[in-house]
């Protein structure tokens, strides 16, 4: 049996036991669109992969994730905690401070994004290699 579609199936008669319409990502007008592009933006993938080595400071993150600038770090930490994979969390402290943290719904989107993210490390010579073959081709 196909464990995408057992799967599918399943997830589908849990949402239908607790009443909640499954999320239909190839539907245009579904909401889950959204969750989809913060999850797979560039810093949102970082982001999350990032944080599974455990709490970060805002800053500590932006030097972990080169090339962010801060206004695009805030934006995906605010996109990510609105979705419920990141936890925010101000520090009553003189000079304040926010501390940054995976949820459990977080880490599990994580821990998949990572094979995911090891996969293009590992296979980026092969990768490369195809793309200059595309470019020769071009030229």
């Amino acid at each position: 049996m196909n464990n995408s579609g057992s799967s599918r199936s399943l997830r589908k008669a849990i949402a239908r036991l607790n009443d909640q319409q499954p999320a239909q990502l190839l539907a245009a007008e579904c909401p889950s669109r959204a969750v989809l592009g913060h999850i797979t933006s560039r810093w949102g993938v970082l982001v999350l992969v990032v944080l599974l080595d455990g709490t970060h400071r805002f800053s500590q993150l932006r030097r972990a994730i080169g090339g962010v600038s801060e206004k695009m770090l805030a934006q995906t930490l605010d996109a990510l905690a609105y979705d419920g994979l990141v936890l925010r969390i101000a520090q009553q402290v003189v000079p304040p401070h926010v501390e940054y943290s995976l949820t459990p719904l977080g880490r599990e989107a994580a821990i998949r994004l990572e094979v995911l993210v090891d996969w293009i490390e590992d296979n980026f010579p092969l990768i490369r290699a195809a793309q200059e073959a595309a470019e020769q081709q071009a030229a």
